[in-house]
């Protein structure tokens, strides 16, 4: 049987409001929750996972640095990246957190296939790589069976930025962008793709929900 996903399309966001409210997603769901897809892009921030170093922080300038709860070293993000957000109750999706980064990979591998851009897993460093170039990078967190954060997914953007860090705490890492790959320039474009082939992967039918963060009401302790 396949599931319902929401998938909200979200546009331009501050990071810090978005961190907050799929934490409280997360904490306030219960399991008869539908699962969502956050699909976004954030205002200009470095964002340091939970036990990221900050010696890999070079020289950030003016761009403002977050230390998250989410697995992973620094990683960028800014205009011209899909950030996604999958909001998923693991059990009743059937995964572990292993296949779970896995399938996230594998959609975005099958969605660079459609503009024949071939992509690859490098063995240690999770996320999507290019003739070892990173375009996407993956940093989760796992809840009460329940992942937040998620994935980013570069398409056309500065790429300055990343020369401000050691990306996922790689020195010298290469990264690249969809629109340098020979793919499209518009991030709805690869956005469509990147739904079909995540659902695909999970077993689960898109819904489009409103395009604003929801909110649920608090669990109450019994």
């Amino acid at each position: 049987m396949s599931l319902p996903l929401n998938v909200r399309r979200l546009g331009r966001q501050p990071y810090a409001a978005t961190w907050e409210a799929m934490s409280q997603f997360t904490n306030n769901r219960g399991p008869d929750t539908p699962d969502e897809l956050w699909l976004l892009e954030h205002d200009p921030v470095f964002t340091l996972g939970q036990a990221g170093k900050q010696e890999h922080v070079l020289a950030p300038g003016d761009i403002p640095v977050v230390q998250v709860d989410r697995g992973g070293q620094v990683t960028y993000h800014g205009p011209g990246q899909i950030v996604g957000y999958p909001l998923i109750d693991l059990r009743r999706a059937g995964v572990g957190v292993r296949e779970l980064v896995n399938k996230i990979e594998q959609a975005i591998i099958d969605t660079l296939g459609h503009w024949n851009i071939g992509a690859d897993r490098l063995e240690g460093a999770p996320g999507v790589y290019v003739a070892g170039a990173k375009v996407a990078a993956l940093g989760l967190r796992v809840r009460r069976g329940c992942s937040f954060h998620g994935l980013a997914f570069n398409v056309d953007m500065d790429l300055e930025p990343y020369h401000r860090i050691n990306p996922c705490g790689y020195k010298g890492l290469a990264v690249t962008q969809v629109v340098d790959l020979g793919g499209p320039s518009r991030l709805t474009d690869v956005e469509d793709t990147l739904v079909e082939e995540f659902c695909r992967q999970f077993g689960f039918v898109a819904e489009q929900a409103a395009p604003i963060l929801p909110e649920l009401p608090a669990r109450v302790a019994v």
